[in-house]
């Protein structure tokens, strides 16, 4: 009795390790044909997501505190004074600091980006 049963998962195995080894050998293959012509594109994706702004404006603002119709004196002047209060070795957050430096960097950007436009000056 035991002699049919054994043959039965035998053959059930091999089957079982045939389709498997099939299935491996095709995904394999697409990953390989992925990975040839997505390289490229990876590539291209990667150096558009740096090249664009990481902070709107808005983002900008709401962390210096500040609202439309703000100067650059009124930048600089929250700029120094939130940038001072999370300085890590006065107990401070240097992620903080970061997004407030971040924050001030894009503002001056956009500020930047207007006069240019005011001047008639290309877009980038």
């Amino acid at each position: 009795m035991s002699g049919p049963l054994v043959k039965f998962v035998a053959q059930a195995l091999s089957v079982g390790v045939a389709v498997f080894s099939r299935a491996f050998m095709v995904a394999y293959q697409q990953a390989v044909a992925n990975a040839k012509t997505g390289g490229a594109q990876a590539a291209q994706a990667a150096k558009q997501a740096t090249s664009k702004k990481l902070m709107h404006k808005s983002e900008a603002l709401g962390i210096l505190n500040l609202e439309e119709g703000y100067t650059m004196k009124k930048v600089d002047s929250q700029f120094n004074r939130y940038f001072d209060a999370n300085e890590p070795n006065k107990g401070g957050s240097y992620y903080l600091q970061s997004k407030i430096y971040r924050a001030k960097e894009m503002l001056e950007e956009f500020e930047k980006e207007q006069a240019e436009e005011l001047k008639g000056g290309p877009k980038r």
